[in-house]
C-alpha cells in the first residue's frame, strides 16, 4: 500500500489539502495501527491525520471516495448487462474450447472471455502504474493515456487475434468458420468494453490529479484578462480569485504589529529597561518598525461608462471589505452613497445587485459625487487614511469639482486612482483624468486582477514603511 498511499497524498494536494512530509509520515503510522480491514475506520483515521479544517474534511471525503472506488468492470463483477446501450462484457461459449490454443497465446483475450472482471481491473491498475497514468496533467491527454494502458495490457495482440479469426472465418464456411467469426465478434465486443472502461479509469485519474491544473490555468488566464472582457460564467471563479487575493494581502497588513530591526540597538529603551540592574544591559532591546492597520476609503464608479468593469470592481470592493477592518466603501453614478452596510450585511450574490439597483448604470457626474462625499463623509478623512478611487474619470462634461479633489489630496495620507482605461485614453472626450491627476499620489491603469493586486500591495506596504 506504500505507492497507493503516496498517490492518495498527491490527490489530496491536488484538491488543495495541504499534506506536509511530516503529516504523510503520521498518516503512514496511523495506517500501521488501524490497518485496512475496516474501510470506515481506515477513512476516519486518515481524515483525522490529514484534514485540518471543515473545508478540508469535505474535500477529503470527496477525494477518498473517488480515489478508492473501483467502478471499472463493475457490471461484469456483478453479472449485470449494460442498460445504457453502451459496450458490454462478452459472454463465453462452448465453442471457445476449440480456440483454446489461440486464446492462450493472448493473455488479454483470456481475461476478456473470463467471467471475473476483477482480474481485468487489477491488470488495468498495474498497467496504469507502469505507464504513469497518475502523471496526467491536461484534459487532452485522456485518450493518450487510455490507449497506453490498453497497449501495456496487450491490446495490440488482442487486435491481431481478432483480425486472424476474421480471416480464418472468411475462408472457411463450415461450422468452424462460423465459430471463428462468432469468437471474433465477441472479442471485438470485449475490445470496445475495454476501451470504455479504460476511458472511465483515466477520467478518474484526471479528476484526482489534474483538474486542479486546469483550474489553475483558467485562473491564470482570467487574472491577465481585462475586466471589460470578463464573461458572466467566470463571475464565481473571479470571486474566488479576488477573495483569495484580498485575504492574502490582509494577512500581511491587516494586523498592527512590530517588526524588529535585528542589529540596530535601541539605546534609550535598553537603558530604561535595565535601570533596576544599575544600567548593566542584561536585557537588550532592538529598534522596531510599527506597522499600522490600514485605514482606507474606497470610492467606486458604477456608472454606464464602466458598466463592463463595474461588477468586477464591486467584487474587489466586497472582498477587500471582508478582510480589512477600517475600510469605508462608497459607490456613485450621478450621486454618491455609502455601501458599507450593504457589503457587511449581505452575501456577495445579493450585495452587488443591490448596489447596482440603488446607484448603478446611471450617467456619471464626478462633480456631484465629490460634493456628496464632501458633505457626508469628508470629516472621517485624516492623515492616516488612504483614498482609493476606482473609475474612468469621465464626467459627461459636468463640473469636475477639482477644488474638492484638492481638499481630499491635502487631508489624506495618499490618493490612489485606479482607472480601467488605458492611459492613452485619458484626456480624450469627456475624460477629466488630466485635471484630477495632479491631486493623486498614484494614478495608474488597472484593468486586470494582476494590476489590482500589485497596486493594492504597494498601498498596504506603505503603512509598513511609515
Amino acid at each position: 500500500m506504500q505507492r497507493p498511499l503516496e498517490n492518495f497524498f498527491r490527490a489530496l494536494r491536488a484538491a488543495d489539502i495541504r499534506v506536509s512530509p511530516a503529516e504523510s509520515i503520521d498518516a503512514h503510522r496511523t495506517v500501521d495501527v488501524v490497518g485496512y480491514g475496516d474501510r470506515q475506520l481506515f477513512k476516519d483515521a486518515l481524515c483525522v491525520a490529514l484534514a485540518k479544517t471543515p473545508e478540508e474534511v469535505a474535500s477529503f471525503d470527496e477525494c477518498f471516495e473517488m480515489f478508492f472506488q473501483r467502478d471499472e468492470f463493475s457490471e461484469r463483477n456483478e453479472g449485470e448487462d449494460g442498460e445504457d446501450g453502451g459496450s458490454q462484457a462478452p459472454e463465453s461459449a462452448e465453442s471457445d474450447a476449440d480456440f483454446a490454443d489461440q486464446l492462450g497465446n493472448v493473455p488479454l483475450a483470456e481475461m476478456v472471455m473470463d467471467a471475473d472482471g476483477s482480474e481485468l481491473a487489477a491488470a488495468m491498475e498495474q498497467s496504469a502504474n507502469r505507464v504513469g497514468a497518475t502523471e496526467i496533467r491536461f484534459f487532452s491527454q485522456r485518450g493518450y493515456f487510455a490507449r497506453r494502458i490498453l497497449d501495456d495490457m496487450g491490446l495490440r495482440d488482442l487486435e491481431r487475434l481478432i483480425a486472424s479469426l476474421r480471416r480464418s472465418g472468411e475462408g472457411d464456411e463450415d461450422g468452424d468458420g462460423e465459430a471463428a467469426q462468432d469468437l471474433a465478434n465477441r472479442l471485438e465486443q470485449g475490445r470496445r468494453y475495454l476501451l470504455d472502461e479504460s476511458r472511465q479509469y483515466v477520467e478518474r485519474q484526471y479528476e484526482l490529479y489534474a483538474r486542479a491544473n486546469g483550474e489553475n490555468l483558467r485562473e491564470e488566464f482570467l487574472m491577465e484578462t481585462r475586466m471589460s472582457n470578463l464573461e458572466h460564467r467566470d463571475f464565481d471563479r473571479m470571486h474566488r480569485i479576488v477573495r483569495r487575493m484580498a485575504k492574502r494581502l490582509a494577512s500581511r497588513y491587516s494586523r498592527r504589529r512590530k517588526q524588529t530591526k535585528r542589529g540596530q540597538l535601541d539605546i534609550r529603551r535598553t537603558m530604561r529597561r535595565n535601570m533596576p540592574h544599575d544600567g548593566i544591559p542584561f536585557e537588550v532591546l532592538w529598534k522596531q518598525i510599527k506597522i499600522e492597520r490600514p485605514k482606507i476609503h474606497v470610492i467606486c464608479d458604477v456608472s454606464k461608462s464602466v458598466a463592463a468593469a463595474a461588477r468586477f470592481l464591486l467584487l474587489f470592493l466586497y472582498s477587500l471589505h471582508e478582510v480589512i477592518a477600517h475600510l469605508e466603501a462608497y459607490a456613485f453614478s450621478d450621486s454618491l452613497v455609502s455601501v458599507g452596510d450593504i457589503l457587511e450585511n449581505n452575501d456577495v450574490e445579493q450585495a452587488i445587485p443591490e448596489i447596482m439597483n440603488a446607484i448603478g448604470f446611471r450617467s456619471t457626474d464626478y462633480g456631484q459625487a465629490l460634493m456628496d462625499y464632501e458633505e457626508g463623509f469628508m470629516d472621517d478623512l485624516d492623515r492616516q487614511t488612504t483614498v482609493i478611487i476606482l473609475g474612468d474619470g469621465r464626467s459627461n462634461f459636468t463640473d469636475p469639482r477639482i477644488d474638492i479633489m484638492r481638499q481630499i489630496h491635502d487631508r489624506s495620507r495618499s490618493v490612489i486612482w485606479l482607472n480601467p482605461e488605458p492611459e492613452t485614453f485619458w484626456g480624450t472626450g469627456d475624460s477629466e483624468m488630466p485635471r484630477y491627476r495632479p491631486f493623486c499620489h498614484v494614478a495608474k491603469t488597472c484593468s486586470t486582477v494582476v494590476h489590482l493586486e500589485r497596486v493594492v500591495d504597494d498601498i498596504l506596504k506603505s503603512y509598513a514603511r511609515a
